[in-house]
């Protein structure tokens, strides 16, 4: 099968310069954010309730006894014991009287959360998950990607559960077993960044402030107070006259260690974030794909070195990678339905603690607008954010963590942030 692939990019005689390194080094102290770090705590829960929902969903009996939660504590990471954790939201998961042995604690699906599945699948578009996943293969050296890493990434992507069912890759399996995702024909209409979709649209529609910025740039949000540093601003300035290459483009032609490729992968990670549905993920789940997107042994240093891109999380004991310009005011900039849907678990999920075993008749259930919270999404944002607050400043002084992913190695990821050149 024959993938028609872009040519190499080699620099062009008026960027020869570019194969050595140039860029000033700036160092920047590593600045926590708390509003990230709130979203990235909240989110685990959520994952952690869907994930365990699906189990519920799959079983023949749509039943989760309490002697089978032991094999799920560890693929889902809590720190808390899985029972713990399922009786704490009453509003999605109801206890419930095994049929062959009564006194076996079991849990099945509340009506809100049968209701929210079904909107669940409803934002899963099967068609935008496949481009989604497909601009991922389009950007990987061989044009395919292993079938464990992707479906680590399942869930970050919005994937279905059918999500290898497409016209536009094929699964195959290789000489050592490995199942890989393998991409069947190249798509030019496919092959275009996020930054220079943003750009053509600027170009179409300019604006008195969008005159300047006519050459691709990508936004910076710095911490407070390092934006309007001149070492910082010159910079960023020396990085943005370096031409922008596409992610899709071949960088085979490219010196690895010239500040181009620097660029080139910072463009990388600006693309792969962009495809994710809360515009974050996992370090661990990229390292999986380091090697097909051509990224370098100690990636994680391009995060801390582009505070103003990237904000790099060590909350929940595991390192999560962010895109800054995604969130705006503890909230994504662009929303997708999936992330929306995935709010009103939240929200189910916060009045079940609220209100215990009364959480379930506070709740609005209406087919066509469940939970009731369709036309107050900004009040039920407000309400989120304030108990939030209230919620980090609890868990704060009780020194608890119930944030799954853990991770090994988050003792290599401080010492990078300690000795790392910005």
């Amino acid at each position: 099968m024959n993938i028609t692939r872009p040519p190499p990019c080699i620099p062009t005689p008026p960027f020869f310069f570019l194969s050595c390194r140039s860029l000033t080094k700036v160092r920047l102290k590593w600045v926590k954010n708390r509003g990230l770090d709130h979203i990235i705590d909240r989110d685990t829960a959520i994952k952690a309730a869907i994930l365990l929902k699906d189990a519920i969903k799959r079983s023949p009996s749509s039943l989760l006894p309490a002697r089978h939660l032991s094999p799920l504590q560890k693929p889902l990471g809590l720190t808390i014991p899985v029972l713990r954790f399922l009786r704490r939201y009453p509003t999605l998961f109801l206890p419930s009287s095994h049929p062959r042995f009564p006194s076996l604690p079991s849990f099945s699906l509340s009506p809100a959360a049968l209701l929210l599945d079904r909107q669940e699948s409803a934002a899963t578009s099967s068609v935008d998950a496949s481009y989604r996943l497909t601009r991922l293969l389009m950007m990987s050296r061989s044009r395919s990607l292993p079938l464990p890493t992707i479906h680590s990434l399942r869930y970050d992507l919005g994937l279905p559960a059918d999500f290898a069912d497409s016209d536009l890759f094929h699964v195959s399996r290789r000489s050592d077993g490995i199942p890989y995702l393998v991409l069947n024909s190249w798509r030019d209409d496919l092959a275009v960044s996020e930054l220079q979709r943003r750009h053509l649209a600027t170009i179409n529609s300019p604006s008195y402030r969008d005159l300047k910025l006519t050459p691709i740039s990508f936004p910076m949000r710095f911490p407070r107070g390092y934006g309007s540093m001149n070492k910082v601003k010159a910079w960023m300035e020396e990085f943005h006259r370096l031409p922008y290459i596409s992610p899709y483009e071949d960088s085979s032609g490219i010196d690895p260690e010239s500040d181009l490729m620097e660029k080139r992968v910072v463009g990388i990670l600006h693309e792969v974030l962009s495809l994710m549905i809360h515009k974050k993920t996992k370090r661990n789940y990229l390292r999986g794909l380091r090697e097909e997107l051509n990224l370098p042994h100690r990636f994680t240093r391009v995060f801390t070195r582009y505070p103003g891109i990237f904000y790099l999380s060590l909350k929940c004991k595991t390192t999560t990678l962010v895109l800054r310009e995604g969130y705006e005011r503890g909230k994504l900039v662009e929303p997708h339905p999936i992330a929306l849907v995935r709010n009103k678990y939240y929200y189910v999920m916060r009045t079940g603690v609220l209100y215990r075993g009364k959480g379930l008749t506070r709740l609005a259930l209406e087919e066509d607008d469940p939970l009731g919270i369709n036309g107050s999404e900004d009040r039920m944002g407000e309400e989120v954010m304030v108990n939030d607050a209230d919620e980090e400043e609890k868990c704060e002084s009780d020194g608890n963590d119930e944030c799954y992913e853990m991770s090994s190695s988050g003792s290599d990821l401080e010492s990078d942030l300690g000795s790392d050149e910005y």
